[in-house]
């Protein structure tokens, strides 16, 4: 999964930023400490390489191994007893091996040998186990989070598919009402209308499942619908349809403009209205996308308004919601005798 992915690298990120930033201070400490002399680079590199590699060694044999168990029984007298003797082994065999490499510098020796010296290391040791082993729970709380977004996006994913599903079976049934009626009265039209609707579920089933969609696809889409409309009519009706700018290089998501089309026709046009009409104009600009459609409106008592019909506005907003949250604007004018509807869209 995605998520899980990045919260690896993040936990990675953060281990690797701490041990960097620890062994960078240790090696600066041991530097410029009053009781380090003559020694050299090399020399202070390889005590700080081995300091650092021992308290990864104790440090991750107590958050692999000895912090989950105590995370499940949740004993602190029980993990204090189960961490302490293999602790003591390695802080021990650390020092002997700290003492060995500092050997042939008197100063250094002497401080090594000393009770300071291991209350400090230990001291030191058991902090450094605490602060790996606190790392834990940010990375439980990253876990968390990332389980959080992953079922919001798959809840969206599965929320945005019904939605495309209600627009689907909302454009066949119109459609397929319309070629059974030029099946049945043997109109030459049948088989184009075949063709273009074999590409416009073409377009539905397979492009529509992805993300983002080349927007000259969904433009092809559109023309389709458009061409299918003007078959079924039986009268010509001005339907203007234009597309200003470079559309090339725009992305966008898939059938989300197919609604204010289909609403247009729905309720602006008909076999029994010769001067309705239908206007759209999609205009490309560096930043955004902007899809105006306006239609006649029908004046019949039984015609309903279009904010209300079937999926229409509802459905459309909502799947922008879901795909341009934060990035999109939908304007809708009405009057007596028209309908708009303006969508401006931030790039993708």
């Amino acid at each position: 999964m995605a998520y899980s992915s990045i919260l690896q690298r993040r936990i990675f990120l953060i281990h690797t930023l701490f041990w960097c930033v620890y062994f960078s201070f240790f090696l600066y400490q041991i530097s410029f400490s009053p009781w380090i002399t003559n020694r050299s680079f090399d020399d202070l590199l390889l005590d700080t390489s081995f300091h650092v590699a021992a308290m990864m060694a104790v440090a991750y044999l107590n958050y692999f191994y000895f912090f989950p168990r105590f995370l499940q029984h949740k004993h602190i007298g029980r993990y204090i007893v189960e961490f302490a003797v293999p602790f003591a082994i390695l802080v021990a065999g650390t020092i002997m091996v700290k003492r060995h490499l500092a050997a042939d510098f008197e100063h250094v020796s002497k401080f090594m040998n000393s009770t300071r010296f291991v209350v400090y290391f230990v001291v030191n040791t058991m902090f450094i186990v605490l602060f790996v082993a606190m790392l834990k729970f940010v990375e439980d709380w990253l876990e968390l989070d990332a389980r959080k977004k992953e079922l919001e996006n798959e809840k969206l994913s599965a929320e945005l598919q019904f939605l495309k599903a209600q627009i689907n079976p909302h454009f066949l049934f119109n459609t397929l009402n319309n070629l059974y009626y030029l099946a049945f009265t043997q109109s030459p039209k049948t088989p184009e209308i075949i063709a273009k609707l074999a590409q416009m579920m073409r377009y539905m089933i397979y492009d529509s499942n992805y993300h983002t969609v080349p927007l000259q696809k969904e433009i092809e889409y559109m023309e389709n619908y458009i061409s299918l409309e003007r078959m079924r009519l039986n009268h010509p009706i001005p339907i203007d349809f234009v597309v200003k700018g470079n559309v090339d290089s725009v992305q966008l998501t898939p059938l989300v403009l197919i609604t204010f089309l289909e609403n247009a026709f729905k309720h602006g046009v008909n076999n029994n209205a010769a001067d309705a009409w239908v206007k759209v104009q999609l205009t490309v600009t560096d930043q955004y996308l902007i899809y105006a459609v306006e239609n006649s409106i029908l004046h019949h008592q039984d015609e309903k308004q279009p904010e209300k019909s079937g999926i229409g506005l509802q459905n459309a907003r909502r799947r922008l919601e879901l795909s341009y949250p934060g990035r999109y604007q939908l304007n809708v004018s009405q009057t007596p005798e028209q309908y708009g509807v303006e969508l401006t869209l931030q790039r993708l």
